[in-house]
C-alpha cells in the first residue's frame, strides 16, 4: 500500500503511530510512504499514484474517507495570514480557499515555515484562519482527512485505532524531529496540543459548511 503523508508536524504522531503500533511485519513491508506538501500529495491522490492519503479538505469533496483528519478547534498556530501583498502557498489548497471564504487578505503560509514564524514573532500582527473561522462560525475547523482509493478495510482500521488511543511520542523522536524543523522538543509538544485527529459530529458539520461556502472557489 502507498500511503502519502504531508511532511509536516502535525502528522507526526500519525507516523510515529504506524511505526511503532503495527504488529504485523508483512503489513509494515507494504506500508510505503510518500511524503510531501498537501498540494503534491493531493495530485497523486487524484491519480491514484498513492491509495490512501491525508488529503486537504477543499480536495476531499467525492473521495472515500476515513473519520481521521488534521483538525484545530481555535488557534492552529500553522495556518496563519500575514498583512502583506495578497500570495497564496503553493503548498496549501484548503488554507488557500479559507482565506477567501473569511474574507482576508495577505500572504498565506502554512505548516511549518508558519509555526516557525509565530514561535519567533508571536505578537506580530497576522490572521489565524483556524481561530478567525472559529470565532465566526463557532466549529473547529477540518484542514485535511484521511482518504483511499484502495485498502478500504486496512485503512479505517487503522484510523479506527489511531483514534481510540493516546497519542505518544518517544523522547528521542521529538528531539530528532524539533531539530529538524528549528525549534525546540518543547514548542513541538505545545504545537501538537492544538492538534485534533477525530472527525465527530461538529467537525462534519464544519467541514460540510466550509465545502458549502468554498463551492466555485479555486485553490
Amino acid at each position: 500500500m502507498i500511503f502519502g503523508s504531508i511532511s509536516y508536524l502535525n502528522l507526526l504522531p500519525f507516523q510515529v503511530y504506524i511505526k511503532k503500533n503495527i504488529s504485523n511485519n508483512q503489513l509494515k513491508q507494504i506500508i510505503n510512504y510518500k511524503k510531501s506538501a498537501p498540494s503534491t500529495i493531493n495530485i497523486a491522490f487524484k491519480k491514484r499514484k498513492i491509495d490512501a492519503a491525508f488529503i486537504s479538505s477543499i480536495k476531499s469533496r467525492g473521495s472515500r474517507c476515513t473519520n481521521l483528519g488534521i483538525v484545530a478547534n481555535g488557534a492552529v498556530y500553522s495556518v496563519l495570514v500575514l498583512p502583506n501583498e495578497q500570495l497564496f502557498d503553493s503548498e496549501s489548497d484548503t488554507s488557500n480557499v479559507l482565506s477567501k471564504v473569511l474574507n482576508i487578505k495577505g500572504e498565506v503560509i502554512i505548516g511549518d515555515k508558519a509555526l516557525r514564524y509565530y514561535l519567533k514573532s508571536p505578537n506580530d500582527n497576522f490572521t489565524d484562519l483556524a481561530l478567525r473561522w472559529k470565532e465566526e462560525m463557532g466549529l473547529p475547523f477540518v484542514f485535511a482527512r484521511l482518504c483511499f482509493n484502495k485498502h478500504k478495510k486496512r485503512v479505517k482500521k487503522l484510523a479506527l485505532k489511531f483514534n481510540s488511543k493516546e497519542a505518544k511520542i518517544p523522547q528521542y523522536i521529538l528531539k530528532r524531529e524539533a531539530q529538524k524543523k528549528g525549534i525546540s522538543p518543547k514548542e513541538l509538544k505545545w504545537y501538537l496540543k492544538h492538534i485534533n485527529y477525530n472527525i465527530g459530529f461538529r467537525e462534519e458539520n464544519s467541514l460540510k459548511l466550509f465545502l458549502k461556502k468554498a463551492k466555485g472557489m479555486s485553490s
